[in-house]
């Protein structure tokens, strides 16, 4: 089908006979924009080895007589811009909570933060994620204003609900209401809020609000977005007497602003932000679109090119805790993206706590009570979810990745950070496009004095810096933060030199030894690889490799990157010696 077919499909699977109705007004905002942006038609996305992209807020940095987001330029101009090619700006939006998720404009810059122009420069260097907050919005915009009045075409574009409605089957993130009460014109009404009484659901059963976010989304790529992030997108169609989350509507909006996109800008990319059990995420792929040349290998799904590799988090953290690989291999064994333009967007740290809902089936009650536990032990804090029978349960831990790996009130500075490294190395190892929050190029502690400040347990891995304050950090080198900063930079420049790192590329987790993850990386014509191990102990370790089984040389030499040493070789057969948390990259010399 073509991208136009494909959209009709979808507004007749959500919106029935009112499809054709809302159709024309679709095909007048696409042609519109094509009109405009006709240089956005000429490629497709695809990422490569050299995509890493940055994850950070907009007011990350900031400086006396300069607006943040210019700050946040200059950092990346001085230190990453050989580095990072690729910066998810969190939303930048004026806002009244949650750091910037409770959106009221969705097409201003925060002032506090600069202006689109700031934007644009930023675009000019480096490729862009902009955040579609379109599950809510804010109480404080003039859409929800608006519904309080109860003026057209407003009054519907939420979700009004009886309050005697059963809805115990709802998936609920937090432990909040999920009905928050609103004084309307008309009366007091009842508002889904999934998220918080300040972020109000939108309504999807209302196609006009689906037109409004396809005209968003075609104007943020306009803006200069080059990835777009659906947050929280397996929320947005509600239906009492289901979840709610992760219905097959939600997946036809994902369909559905797929096939715009590769209508109208099929250089853009969609990633969906689902923190949910894996075989649920990798659903979000959607079905196949087309095929090779060859017709027996599907290029493209039909809804995301990118989704988060949320199981990722709590299986390195089990890892290091344990000193053990086998969980993570055992499922890293079984990762396959089905499609040659799709990836995982591999990540273990962000501006979020660290879900432990993708761990479910792949860790135990007890060994995710152990990362509970660390995590308080270390300084964190726990959120809790309930649950559909009023009990609460777990559902991430707020702790900097930092601080959950080593335990800040035992600190072992070198040992903490070639800890710290080995966790970067393995999330850098796996096929799929890298994802790095700004906190975790520092290695930063936790931050009590945020949380007191806020009240927010998300809060402990959120701070500001002043640019003064992280230079002169970054100019003392014996500082932690600085040895961080320099080991992790020094692993990124390897990666994307490298083709065997291709996110299309191949992969395979090998069992060497317990205490070795190890993956075999090749480019997408299997003309070079990369054998990577990681020792996720403190301990030395030693390890035979049969060269013949990892594609590598048996005789002349084998280059390691990471320490550019190069291992003369006489044998099938390579011993090796790798010392505490110490990581391999292999290559044919």
């Amino acid at each position: 089908m073509t991208p136009e077919q494909r959209i009709l499909h979808q507004l007749q699977f959500l919106y029935g006979s009112e499809a054709e109705r809302i159709w024309p007004d679709l095909v007048q905002i696409l042609d519109s924009f094509r009109s405009r942006n006709p240089h956005l038609t000429k490629e497709e996305f695809q990422p490569d080895q050299k995509d890493i992209i940055l994850i950070t807020y907009g007011d990350q940095f900031n400086q006396i007589d300069r607006k943040p987001l210019q700050s946040l330029c200059d950092f990346l101009d001085k230190y990453l811009e050989d580095i990072i090619n690729t910066v998810h700006i969190l939303p930048f939006y004026p806002f009244s909570s949650d750091d910037g998720f409770s959106v009221i404009d969705y097409r201003q810059v925060n002032p506090d933060y600069g202006s689109w122009e700031d934007i644009g420069k930023l675009a000019d260097n480096y490729k862009l994620m902009f955040d579609a907050v379109i599950n809510h919005i804010s109480s404080h915009s003039s859409w929800f204003k608006a519904y309080l009045q109860q003026e057209l075409p407003y009054r519907d574009y939420f979700i009004t609900v009886d309050p005697r409605t059963d809805l115990s089957s709802v998936f609920r993130p937090r432990a909040l209401p999920l009905l928050t009460a609103a004084d309307t014109t008309n009366g007091e009404k009842f508002v889904w809020t999934t998220f918080s009484d300040d972020q109000i659901d939108l309504n999807y059963s209302n196609p006009q609000v689906l037109l409004e976010i396809i005209e968003l989304l075609l104007f943020f790529i306009e803006r200069g977005a080059r990835l777009i992030r659906l947050d929280a997108i397996g929320y947005a169609w509600k239906q009492a007497g289901t979840s709610s989350l992760n219905l097959p509507q939600a997946h036809s909006i994902v369909k559905l602003l797929r096939a715009v996109i590769d209508d109208v800008a099929p250089q853009v990319g969609l990633i969906t932000e689902t923190n949910v059990p894996h075989e649920e995420n990798i659903k979000y792929f959607g079905a196949p679109l087309g095929e090779d040349m060859d017709g027996d290998s599907p290029i493209s799904g039909d809804e995301a090119q990118l989704i988060y590799q949320f199981s990722l988090a709590p299986l390195i953290l089990h890892t290091f805790s344990q000193g053990n690989v086998t969980a993570l291999s055992e499922w890293a064994r079984t990762l396959s993206v089905p499609y040659q333009k799709s990836s995982f967007f591999n990540f273990i740290a962000s501006h979020d706590g660290i879900g432990v809902m993708p761990a479910k089936g792949l860790l135990n009650d007890d060994q995710i009570q152990a990362l509970v536990d660390q995590t308080t032990l270390h300084g964190g804090q726990v959120s809790y979810k309930t649950n559909s029978n009023g009990s609460k349960s777990v559902y991430e831990l707020n702790i900097t990745l930092f601080d959950a790996l080593n335990n800040p009130a035992v600190p072992v500075s070198e040992l903490d950070i070639k800890r710290f490294l080995a966790s970067q190395a393995i999330m850098l190892s796996l096929a799929g496009v890298p994802g790095i929050y700004i906190h975790s190029l520092f290695g930063s502690p936790n931050c009590h004095s945020c949380v007191e400040y806020s009240g927010r347990a998300r809060s402990i891995n959120r701070k500001k810096f002043s640019l003064d304050e992280i230079q002169a950090i970054l100019a003392d080198h014996k500082n932690p933060q600085m040895k961080v900063f320099q080991g992790y930079k020094h692993l990124l420049s390897i990666r994307r030199s490298q083709a065997a790192f291709h996110p299309s590329g191949s992969q395979a987790v090998l069992e060497i030894d317990p205490h070795i993850f190890a993956v075999l990386r090749s480019d997408p014509h299997h003309q070079e690889y990369i054998l990577c191990l990681i020792n996720a102990s403190p301990e030395q370790q030693m390890v035979s490799i049969d060269l013949k089984t990892v594609n590598l040389p048996t005789a002349g030499s084998i280059l390691e990157l990471i320490e550019d040493e190069v291992i003369q070789i006489n044998s099938r057969h390579l011993d090796l010696t790798l010392d505490g948390y110490q990581t391999m990259w292999l290559t044919a010399g």
